[in-house]
């Protein structure tokens, strides 16, 4: 091929959707492509791969090309995949996947078949090594939105499917998020990828390095807890459709990267469990310190109990715990007690710390107490919570580190974050848990 085909290929190439998505996504536009003009039949391969910068990140990145062959994937796309996931392998750096596809070339037969079990098989190798992120801009559907979804967080704009089903029934940005399938909705394309490229700057580029550090900015005010402690308008919002009690953050302190965990009250869902396992496995695969901010009754069934407690225990990362309100039983246990094997745990002054919820701990330890009418219950419930199940009792009893008050906090924890930047906990030989 002389130089002047190859220019004119590039050009096509360049002037298409999926080459655009890449060019806004890295920074100034640039970005050295992978396998430029590999062939995919009678056309260019259904996808543009590259690395370059995002905010001076180094990352690795693919976007599906629906303007060859409708973005189908192939012997050749998978095979661009399959080397961009392995130089993430070898280099160590994050991997995001912007889909588009109308699904696959079904006249490859089963070599399309071997080529989705390829790009599935690096993907998995990769997890927990490096965090990828996958952006869901159209249609992504049958085995594609597989791989899609076994990232590390979705990403997708409001007009997209994502889904198993081929016919793209139910399936589309809302829908999925409200059943924790993706992590943020984006309004437009425009708005995913920028929402991705702020993602990344929250990540390290693999599980043995730190993300990169920030200027610290003072907290703005604000009526959640995670605001008034981290640094202004560092909060990123994931899973906030799914689960009703749970909530879920990538944030800075300090300008450090941290992972929020915050219960508003109420009772733990089985949603709100999955949530909250999942965020803290990817923390702790990432050396992520996870901050607990609990209030909580409890949990709406044992399976949840269990997944959260396990993943809570088997983490190593930095763990601290701040009970900001009622942390009753098996919630205390899982998110700021022995389960959760927190490393430092506060309290506000307000807090209650219970085996029980405050009325059947009265009637239980204290019934002559309850002989009043139901209007005075509460009352005396409150009045005894006060009394003996006080976070200064807690404090007393070596179940809470400290008791800080709401305007302390922030330097607190910052304090405790530098203490436990050298935290090493040496783990008995196994493969994984099985829980």
């Amino acid at each position: 091929m002389s130089i002047e085909n190859v220019t004119q290929a590039k050009a096509t190439i360049a002037g298409t959707s999926a080459y655009k998505t890449l060019a806004s996504f890295f920074d100034d536009g640039e970005f050295m492509s992978v396998d430029s003009l590999a062939k995919s039949q009678d056309t260019y391969a259904e996808v543009v791969a590259g690395y370059g910068t995002v905010d001076g990140v180094f990352v690795y990145a693919f976007a599906q090309n629906p303007d060859f062959c409708g973005g189908a994937m192939s012997k050749a796309q998978a095979a661009k995949l399959t080397k961009i996931y392995d130089l993430a392998l070898k280099t160590g750096a994050p991997v995001v996947g912007f889909y588009d596809s109308k699904g696959g070339r079904l006249d490859e037969g089963n070599a399309l078949l071997n080529g989705y079990g390829e790009v599935l098989n690096r993907a998995a190798k990769l997890s927990g090594v490096v965090p990828q992120i996958s952006v869901i801009l159209g249609d992504c559907l049958g085995t594609g939105a597989l791989n899609a979804s076994c990232a590390d967080f979705v990403i997708a704009c409001k007009e997209s499917k994502l889904s198993l089903d081929t016919t793209g029934k139910d399936c589309d940005a809302d829908t999925n998020a409200k059943n924790g399938v993706v992590s943020v909705v984006a309004d437009s394309k425009e708005d995913a990828v920028a929402k991705a490229r702020e993602l990344v700057t929250y990540l390290p580029l693999n599980n043995i390095v730190e993300p990169y550090s920030y200027e610290s900015a003072e907290p703005e005010p604000g009526d959640c807890i995670g605001s008034k402690v981290a640094d202004a308008g560092s909060p990123f919002k994931l899973n906030k459709e799914f689960g009703d009690v749970a909530r879920t953050a990538l944030a800075r302190i300090d300008g450090k990267t941290v992972g929020f965990v915050n219960t508003l009250g109420g009772t733990v869902s089985a949603d709100d469990a999955v949530k909250i396992a999942k965020f803290v496995r990817f923390c702790d695969a990432f050396s992520l310190t996870v901050i607990t901010f609990v209030n909580a009754d409890g949990f709406g069934d044992i399976k949840s109990a269990a997944k959260v407690t396990s993943a809570y225990a088997e983490a190593t990362t930095p763990k601290i715990s701040v009970v900001t309100g009622t942390a009753v039983g098996a919630s205390y246990i899982a998110l700021a007690g022995a389960g959760a094997n927190a490393d430092v745990v506060f309290a506000l002054p307000d807090a209650v710390i219970s085996p029980l919820n405050p009325e059947a701990a009265v009637l239980i330890t204290a019934p002559e107490k309850m002989n009043v009418s139901v209007e005075e219950q509460k009352a005396v419930a409150a009045q005894y919570a006060k009394e003996n199940l006080s976070a200064e009792k807690a404090c007393e009893n070596g179940y809470v580190d400290d008791v800080v008050a709401e305007d302390e906090l922030r330097k607190a924890l910052t304090t405790t974050m530098y203490m436990l930047s050298g935290k090493r906990v040496e783990t008995l030989s196994k493969k994984h848990s099985t829980i």
